[in-house]
């Protein structure tokens, strides 16, 4: 079965401020949600929640294993992965860094070199596979880290801005990588991004978050070109500062 989540009343708070307030919301399964919305509107801080990396102040993350419930534990969360927008890679070579989600999920030694070169070829980078992980670009480290998340075929994938502030070279490998991984049909991937070109041509579902609020969610192509929200005009527009 294949793993879907949703929100119920998610909040969290930091210094008595409302980040995300009150999030009802059901990720449909196997589609590409993009989160979008200005700076500070708790779109890395909704992905954190639903990844289980941060716990949320009020409500629940919700998994579904078929239609079966899930705990929200370490087993749900090793059939997930997560792309930071500022990679953070060991000190060993390329090919070692992708291995290390398979030897955490104990895919067994014999099997985790072929997955995790295969995962590089995805991402163009299986010639630098001996590389110390710390002597790449912003750009080739970031497609090293999408590598790790691919080589263990997360049900769910996380995104947070894998594009942010890369060389287009990079940025036309990682979305072609995404895009094929969304064809496949069997990751639901959730994609905060500020690259609306990316939003419309990746994504099923567009989400846009204003002050930790859900302000309008529906088809990418309809919220990005014919938005029925003031705020969603505005910030795609550039009125509003994102």
């Amino acid at each position: 079965m294949t793993l879907s989540l949703s929100a119920a009343g998610l909040t969290k708070i930091y210094d008595g401020r409302a980040v995300l307030d009150g999030l009802d919301f059901a990720f449909q399964r196997g589609k590409v949600h993009a989160v979008i919305g200005p700076n500070g509107s708790g779109k890395s801080t909704l992905l954190r929640l639903l990844s289980l990396l941060d716990p949320p102040t009020r409500g629940t993350v919700l998994f579904l294993d078929g239609e079966e419930p899930a705990p929200a534990d370490i087993s749900v969360r090793r059939r997930m992965a997560f792309v930071f927008q500022r990679p953070s890679l060991f000190n060993t070579t390329v090919l070692k860094n992708v291995e290390a989600g398979l030897a955490i999920r104990g895919r067994p030694k014999r099997e985790r070199n072929d997955v995790a070169l295969d995962a590089l070829r995805r991402v163009e980078m299986e010639k630098m596979a001996d590389r110390n992980g710390r002597t790449l670009s912003g750009g080739e480290s970031q497609r090293v880290a999408l590598a790790r998340a691919l080589a263990v075929e997360p049900e769910i994938l996380f995104l947070d801005e894998p594009t942010a502030n890369l060389d287009p070279h990079s940025v036309r490998i990682i979305g072609k990588a995404i895009e094929k991984l969304r064809d496949g049909g069997r990751t639901t991937i959730l994609l905060v991004t500020h690259n609306m070109f990316l939003a419309q041509r990746l994504a099923d579902r567009v989400v846009f978050l204003f002050e930790g609020r859900i302000v309008e969610e529906g088809e990418a192509a309809a919220v990005i070109e014919r938005p029925r929200d003031e705020r969603t005009w505005r910030f795609l527009t550039g009125e509003l500062a994102g």
